[in-house]
Order: C-alpha cells, then structure tokens, then sequence
C-alpha cells in the first residue's frame, strides 16, 4: 500500500458513498461537465440461467472500495480523475416488470448523455440492456462496430424481442451493427450461424499468443466507431463464479486486462458491463473483477489524453 496515504484517507479505504469508485454522484448529469457517465441498469427479466443480475451494479459500485484509494491505478502513471470528468448518475429507474418501460427509459437516458457529448458506461443487469443501448448509438453514429466479449454469441435465433442472448441478432436485422467490423472474443459455445462477426472462440485463443490477438483485432476495427460490450460469463467461472450463465474454459482476468491495454488504441464510443450476479459470487471476486476491468476501461479512454 502506498505509504504516503494519510491517517483519514485510510479511513475511507472501506467506506463508501454508494456511487462507484466514490465519484461525484449526479442524478441529473444531461446538461453538466462531464466525460464519462455511469448508470446502473438493475433489470433482469431477459436472462435465461439464474436471476439476480439486477443486484449487479450495486455489487460493483460497493467493491469498487478496494480500487478508490489508489492515485494511480497499477501500472498507469496518473490518477484518471485529473484526465476525465466521470460522474456515476445512480440507477435508471423504471417500472418494475416492464420491459417495454425499460427499453424507452433506457434510450431517452443514452439518448440525452449523447446529444450532450458525453460517453457512457453501464452497469447491468442482463445483458439485454445492450440492446436499446445500441439503438441510441446508432442514431449519433450510424452503424457501429463491436467488440463483444462473451461465452455465448447472443445471436441466436428467436423472435422474442426480450432475451439476452438474442440482442445481436435483432441489432443485426435493425441495422445497428456493421458485422464485418465487429469482433466476438472469448466465445465457447455453439456458434455455427454465419453473421458475418469475425469469432475468436476459445480454441483460437488458447493456440495464438496476445500479440497475434491484438493485432487482428485492431485491423479489424481500424479507425471505426467502436462499442464495447462485455459480459462477465466471458471470464473463466473459477476468477467469475457469479454469472447466471456460467461455461468452463474461460479467459483469466490476467489475459483480460493485457488485451485491453493492448487495444487502447482503439475509437471506443460506449461500453458496458453486464451479467454480474452477486448471489452466485464467492467473496465478491466476480463483482471485483467488472469493477477493475470497469476503471482499467476507463484509464484507456484517459490514457489517450495524455
């Protein structure tokens, strides 16, 4: 620990003021000065495994203590706060149980962060928040690119408008997303649809080294707009044990957090994190994990400023 931490900021080191990493909470941030706004979306009515993930964003948020007392995150050589003006606006509020509520709720929230120029990250939830996300990017910057971190493609075939693992095919046939620009990395389950995503499947992972890795995924992006999803059942379920849908054989946190550094180069517009499900979690190591890979993305957006 750093030595030069005084008396009363030890103090703090376990306490929290209910907003993630304490930063200035906001519930209204639409016209302020701000970077990067966080909201939670505590809505799981899509999921297909266990429920619970809307308990997600407050297990982050509350985590998010063991990472606050740092100047400088590990191995940055500045504090983020004296780079980006980030706010966290609380949870979106929406009527219980109405999934058609959340959805205009949800677009009418991005859609006022964005006209304002203003980025966002999003704590879910199930992963069908992505979904309307999407559709409010897509209005400011047309069809966007994805890097989509997952165990599942989410492109399976269905005409229920309402579940997680079907959000990139309705994006697909809205129009949101350009495929040949878009990458799915970590994916370990059935995937023999043709979308057009290019697929890094575990089995290619596991076979090429990091840097073969990010070099592809750069070239596929390239200068494009890029929005950056990323679900917690991507992580192998023994460093991400609480995730309503859990497969073996996943990355480790180690390789995650290497990759994304590697990609900071990249034009990322949005990003979320979804799926964290702290009744399955052991010691909150899940809700840690998306709470360090949430700041490690944003010291990306930083790291590009300085």
């Amino acid at each position: 620990m750093n030595h030069f931490i005084n008396n009363y900021e030890m103090s703090l080191i376990m306490s929290n003021a209910f907003s993630f990493l304490r930063l200035p909470l906001e519930f209204s941030p639409y016209d302020m000065d701000y970077d990067w706004v966080i909201t939670g979306i505590p809505f799981d009515l899509a999921t297909s495994g266990h429920s619970g993930s809307r308990y997600g964003p407050s297990a982050i948020r509350q985590v998010s203590t063991h990472l606050a007392w740092e100047r400088c995150r590990w191995p940055w050589n500045f504090n983020i706060n004296d780079v980006l003006k980030i706010v966290d606006c609380g949870d979106l509020i929406f009527e219980t149980g109405n999934v058609e509520n959340l959805t205009s709720k949800l677009q009418f929230h991005a859609e006022q962060l964005l006209a304002s120029n203003k980025r966002m990250l999003s704590f879910g939830g199930d992963h069908y928040i992505t979904l309307p996300l999407l559709r409010s990017y897509a209005k400011f910057f047309g069809k966007i690119s994805i890097l989509h971190f997952d165990a599942h493609t989410d492109s399976y075939v269905c005409n229920n408008k309402y579940d997680h693992g079907t959000i990139l095919f309705h994006a697909l046939n809205e129009g949101l997303i350009d495929p040949v620009h878009s990458v799915q990395f970590g994916v370990r389950t059935v995937h023999h649809q043709n979308h057009g995503f290019t697929i890094f499947n575990m089995q290619q992972i596991f076979k090429y080294k990091i840097d073969y890795m990010i070099y592809n995924i750069k070239k596929i992006f390239a200068d494009k707009p890029v929005y950056l999803t990323f679900d917690i059942d991507c992580l192998d379920p023994s460093v991400a044990p609480g995730t309503g849908t859990p497969v073996i054989g996943g990355l480790t946190t180690c390789y995650v957090l290497e990759l994304l550094r590697g990609l900071q180069s990249l034009n990322i517009i949005g990003m979320d994190l979804v799926e964290v499900l702290p009744s399955h979690d052991y010691a909150q190591i899940t809700a840690l994990a998306a709470a360090t890979l949430a700041l490690e993305l944003l010291y990306i957006q930083a790291a590009k400023r300085t």
